[in-house]
């Protein structure tokens, strides 16, 4: 594979598992951004990252960036994300991707009047295991989807001034996690929702903190999810068919299924890729759709996803401020 000049937004822990997983696929990486000289620096120098910016108009205004990766919170990457595409830069981003729709479908408008692509970081489309389970599910083998169930239950300490719990920074679970669960779902249907029942609690800053989410598209298909901030789940996705159905435990990262068949009961094991190179994943996949100018599957995914997602929050009546 080519190797193409990255340049990365923001310097986190996610912008450090990124660090290393471009060093393992890509090979190295053209540059950093971050809110001070001195922090970029100090990413660049851990990272052997040639050039280290302090101020993102200098980073994504250098000619030499194929890419640009925005690893800073919610409520940024809508700015960034118009920002590079302007400039003609490819644009990976962590997810969400933005906070609404029609954020994200005037960085399409703009990414395809320039013939660039946007992708996002929601790591089970690019998991090697779901690629290989949506073969399956399309193959018939566990019968017509009747039901997707997906939980995903995060305990996150209380603390008012985390960023997940700041509506100010696009908190809650429906943007942090939510994403994960209306992702699996989406993936698994054959059609965007068009039928969304829902319903929520609020924690003290007005984030949402748990919600139940029923959706059900055209051809009947239905998905069920369930998402908390301060209590723990089990990461479960199930995929429900008349002959079958499937398991995923772990689901976002996942590496290992179970199949079990209706009419003996026979499990049968799926497991492939590795949960620990989740982010090679990512990396490879946006590479190929950079060089191969493809990903417009995998963007249909992402612009789903966050059309279900704007409308939940809507049924909810919860804006954030920055809206």
């Amino acid at each position: 594979m080519s190797i193409l000049n990255w340049g990365i937004i923001g310097t986190g822990w996610i912008a450090t598992e990124m660090g290393d997983a471009l060093n393992r696929v890509n090979g190295e990486i053209y540059a950093v951004c971050s809110t001070s000289l001195e922090k970029a620096q100090k990413y660049a120098e851990k990272y052997k990252v040639k050039k280290a910016y302090g101020n993102v108009d200098d980073m994504i205004n250098d000619e030499n960036i194929d890419i640009v990766y925005i690893a800073t919170p919610h409520n940024s990457h809508y700015q960034f994300l118009i920002q590079a595409l302007k400039a003609g830069k490819h644009v990976f981003c962590e997810k969400a991707i933005t906070v609404n729709d029609k954020q994200l479908e005037e960085a399409v408008t703009i990414a395809r009047e320039k013939k660039l692509v946007i992708c996002d970081g929601v790591t089970l489309f690019h998991m090697p295991l779901f690629k290989k389970l949506k073969e399956i599910v399309d193959s018939g083998v566990i019968g017509d989807v009747k039901m997707v169930q997906v939980n995903f239950g995060s305990c996150k300490e209380y603390d008012v001034n985390n960023r997940f719990f700041s509506k100010e920074l696009a908190g809650g679970a429906l943007l942090d996690i939510g994403v994960y669960a209306t992702s699996f779902a989406r993936y698994f249907m054959r059609s965007k929702p068009n039928t969304i029942l829902t319903t929520a609690n609020f924690f003290e800053t007005g984030v949402d903190e748990t919600s139940g989410i029923i959706l059900r598209n055209p051809e009947g298909q239905m998905a069920v999810m369930a998402l908390t901030m301060r209590a723990k789940q089990p990461k479960r996705g199930v995929i429900a068919g008349e002959l079958g159905y499937i398991e995923v435990n772990n689901y976002p990262r996942g590496d290992k299924a179970t199949i079990t068949y209706t009419n003996d009961g026979r499990v049968e094991t799926i497991e492939l890729g590795e949960t620990e190179k989740a982010l090679d994943y990512e990396v490879k996949d946006m590479q190929d759709y950079v060089l191969n100018r493809s990903g417009e599957e995998n963007l249909n995914y992402i612009r789903d996803v966050m059309a279900t997602l704007t409308e939940i929050r809507k049924q909810w009546g919860m804006i954030y401020p920055f809206e």
